[in-house]
């Protein structure tokens, strides 16, 4: 899996990189499809904005933004976003294929 962390509008700190790849990297454990994330990490009107973008496979795309008082507070508001979205994302996956086909025989 493929992370990338870039920054608009700013500097970012090793520790808030370092912070944000050790909470990333664990995305795949909800849908192990996830094949690249990529982590924008920007400051709009001084407020600070964090947007994931999940690539999976068969052209799937997750995203997640938030925009808050703190970019620590971002990253995890944001990640609960996504983590939610791939949940539901994969329990879907998951019941379409418990549901007998229509037409097979019973």
């Amino acid at each position: 899996m493929n992370v990338t962390v870039n920054a608009r509008h700013m500097e970012t700190t090793d520790a808030l990189k370092q912070y944000v790849e050790s909470k990333v990297v664990k995305l795949p454990r909800f849908y192990n499809s996830v094949q690249t994330i990529e982590v924008v990490l920007d400051l709009e009107a001084d407020k600070p904005v964090v947007e994931i973008v999940a690539h999976a496979k068969r052209r799937r795309t997750f995203v997640a933004r938030h925009r808050g008082e703190s970019m620590y507070e971002c990253v995890d508001v944001c990640l609960d976003k996504i983590t939610g979205q791939l949940r539901r994302f994969k329990d879907r996956v998951r019941h379409r294929q418990d549901r007998p086909r229509a037409g097979a025989a019973q």
